[in-house]
This record gives C-alpha cells, structure tokens and sequence, in this order.
C-alpha cells in the first residue's frame, strides 16, 4: 500500500513572484524554476505565502501558475498556491490549476473571518471532492489567525484528496 503523497518526497521550494515595472517577470520567473530543477529540488510551489498570493489579481495569479508549468515541463513537480477566504473561489483556483497541469494544490486555511473547525472541514472538503488533483493543506495560523486543530487535520486526512499538509504552527 502507498502512502497518500509520497509522489511529493523530497525537497519542495516556495518560489517568490518577480515582477519588473509593475508586471510579472516571465524571464525571472523560469529561470527560478531552473535553478530548482539544475539543484534536485523535487516540487515548487508557486502562488503561496513567499510568492505573495493575496496581492496578486486572479490574471497574474493564472499567470504565474501557467508560467510555472510550463516551465517545469515534467521536470518537476508544482504544487500551485490556490488558497482563498472563499470557497467558491478557492473552487476556481483550484480547477484552473488542474486544468493548466500543476500536480497539486497548496491550499491555505481561510484567514481573516475565523471559520471553526467544522467550517475548516467543510471548505477542504468541497473542494477535495470536487478537483482530481492531490492538495495540501496549508496549516499556518501566524498569517491566518486560526488554527487548524490535529482532530481537524486527522479527519480532511480520511478525504480520498487530501494528501499533504504543510505545517507551519510553530510548535
């Protein structure tokens, strides 16, 4: 039996999101996806916390996403940042990802208006039930504002899509 993520062992690195002028820097962007594959990094992560996913519009989002898959050309892995406040639009993200070929999803918890555990579950839930690739789920209340509780976490664990969770509580 497989464990659930084991495709994503080894080095993961969050990329930052370079911009020139006021616009995405493409030619910045693919040469740190380069640089990831030349060292044996094995996933990047784009459109994340480093790479400064809220303050970017939904276009440069996209367009980090697809610049980065298209980059890593099967090289190596991409988890897309694809988090939001919003189920629906955490929904959107999350199918645009899939459908541009990123392997996974980083999806961070909802920040800003406090959901309880169940409103934690159900959020994770709906959207794991709805995409087919793997996600992660993003555990980092020092941005958030809450926590994911380990009760939480062990049941989005039993949804057949939840496959990673990235840890970042500080204890």
């Amino acid at each position: 039996m497989s464990r659930k993520g084991a495709e994503f062992g080894g080095l993961s690195v969050a990329l930052t999101t370079p911009f020139k002028n006021g616009t995405l820097d493409r030619e910045k962007l693919r040469e740190q996806v380069e640089f990831q594959v030349e060292a044996g990094t094995t996933c990047v992560c784009p459109v994340g916390t480093t790479g400064e996913s809220p303050t970017l519009t939904h276009e440069e989002h996209e367009e980090v996403i697809s610049e980065v898959v298209q980059a890593a050309a099967g090289r190596i892995k991409v988890m897309a940042g694809t988090g939001s406040n919003s189920t629906a639009e955490a929904l959107r993200l999350t199918r645009w990802a899939a459908k541009a070929g990123a392997d996974a999803a980083l999806m961070v918890a909802p920040y800003y208006n406090k959901p309880t555990q169940e409103g934690f579950y159900q959020h994770f839930k709906a959207v794991a039930e709805d995409v087919g690739i793997p996600i992660c789920v993003y555990n980092i209340p020092g941005r958030t504002g809450q926590r994911i509780e380990a009760e939480t976490i062990a049941r989005l664990a039993d949804l057949d899509n939840i496959a990673l969770v990235k840890e970042a509580t500080g204890q």
